[in-house]
C-alpha cells in the first residue's frame, strides 16, 4: 500500500509501544516515529488520543488508533501479508498467553511458562516456515 502515511506515538520505555514498534517492523511497514514525553504530552497526542492521554497511538492517513491490542489486530487486518500469529485460531490462541506469562511469572512457574512457550513457539515458526516471510 503505497503513499501511505503511518505514524507511531510512543516512548522508549513503554512495552505497549515496543509491542506496535515490532509489529510493524515484521510486516515491514515503514513509519514515522514520535518520541512522547509523558510528563508533557505532545499537541499531536492530545489531539488523537483526547480523552485517555495515553502512548501507543497509531496514526494511519490521518485517523487514530489507540491501544495497543486494538492497534495490533488494525494493523493484522490492515496489511495482510507477513501474519504475525498462526492463521489457524486454536493454533494462535495457544501462542499469546504462554509468550505473555514468561515476562509476568518468576521462579519455577517462569520456568514451567517458558516452556510451553517455546513448544508454542515451534508451532508458530513451523506456519511461518509455509510462507515466504519478511519479502
Amino acid at each position: 500500500m503505497t503513499g501511505e502515511k503511518v505514524k507511531l506515538l510512543g516512548n522508549w520505555a513503554s512495552p505497549s509501544a515496543l509491542r506496535i514498534h515490532w509489529a510493524l517492523k515484521l510486516k515491514g511497514i515503514e513509519y514515522d516515529y514520535q518520541e512522547e514525553d509523558l510528563p508533557n504530552k505532545s499537541p499531536l497526542l492530545l489531539q488523537y488520543n483526547p480523552v485517555h492521554k495515553k502512548i501507543p497511538v497509531l496514526v494511519h492517513n490521518g485517523k487514530p488508533i489507540a491501544e495497543s491490542l486494538v492497534i495490533l489486530e488494525y494493523i493484522e487486518e490492515t496489511w495482510k501479508h507477513n501474519p504475525l500469529l498462526p492463521e489457524d485460531p486454536y493454533e494462535r490462541a495457544k501462542c499469546v498467553p504462554g509468550i505473555f506469562g514468561t515476562f509476568v511469572k518468576v521462579g519455577e512457574e517462569q520456568q514451567k511458562i517458558a516452556k510451553e512457550a517455546r513448544e508454542n513457539l515451534k508451532i508458530l515458526e513451523g506456519e511461518l516456515g509455509k510462507k515466504h516471510f519478511f519479502g
